[in-house]
């Protein structure tokens, strides 16, 4: 996947600004030692699965088993999200009062409150009840949450479609639905990639704030990394790096799937 232009500059940009960072507090005089050769053995490292197994294996460290888990529930969080953004987003142009209302009262409820406060509802007191796991209680707040913005966003796509594509659907004989499957959703989707990019980028940072719920997302394994080693700067540091990698590559995949798609244009 070629990188454009922009992202180039972008990285270019950052680099500077982290040599600049690292001169201006070097010549600071900051009295630290640094401790780098102990990050790798954090993210892969060779060891033997039990006493039988004493052949050398590359296995996960800390970090990359954080960073797996980061993934997965960034992936399924991303994916219900589309699905409840899709739903709300459509009974938010509902005729049905009761349709409308209730959307908007869900997309304001969870836009209007903190993110750390939903995942402690969800886990104390609807994961106790319904006896969640840490999994699958973090994948359903950030999901819920990621919810209630891509209706907005999916709503305003449909909006953006002209209202005469809708009437000409149904005088062809459609149904409500197949007018939206087949002809409304596809436009609104291909519009709407940019937007809902940016708040899938959002969602995986976002995702560091399951690490209260002591699920071992990457945060979490880093802070429990900061606590055994006390290696803070290295750690935080390959933390934020193994973020950047992940929104970095959503970043360009979705400039490569605007590109295929401009193509049909």
């Amino acid at each position: 996947m070629a990188f454009n232009k922009r992202s180039l500059i972008t990285l270019g940009i950052l680099g500077i600004i982290t040599l600049a960072a690292y001169y201006f507090f070097a010549k600071k005089g900051i009295t630290y030692i640094w401790h780098w050769e102990k990050i790798p053995e954090m993210l892969f490292y060779y060891g033997g699965k039990s006493a039988e197994d004493a052949a050398p294996r590359v296995r996960m460290g800390i970090l990359m088993m954080g960073f797996v888990l980061t993934l997965k529930i960034s992936i399924a969080s991303t994916f219900f999200g589309i699905i409840i953004g899709t739903i709300v987003g459509i009974a938010r142009l509902s005729k049905e009062p009761v349709t409308r209302w209730l959307s908007l009262t869900y997309v304001e409820l969870i836009r209007n409150t903190p993110l750390l406060v939903q995942i402690y509802i969800i886990y104390f007191f609807v994961g106790s009840m319904l006896r969640l796991s840490a999994f699958t209680a973090g994948t359903a707040a950030l999901s819920i949450f990621a919810g209630a913005y891509v209706g907005e966003i999916v709503r305003a796509g449909i909006q953006s479609i002209h209202k005469g594509q809708m009437e000409a659907s149904r005088s062809l004989g459609m149904s409500y639905a197949q007018a939206m499957r087949h002809i409304i959703l596809p436009q609104a989707f291909k519009r709407i990639i940019p937007p809902l990019a940016g708040q899938f980028i959002s969602l995986v940072k976002d995702s560091s704030l399951v690490s209260v719920i002591a699920l071992a997302d990457l945060m979490f394994q880093g802070q429990q990394a900061v606590a055994r080693t006390y290696y803070a700067f290295e750690i935080y540091f390959t933390v934020a790096f193994l973020y950047l990698v992940m929104t970095f590559t959503l970043s360009m995949a979705t400039q490569y799937v605007e590109r295929r798609l401009a193509i049909s244009d």
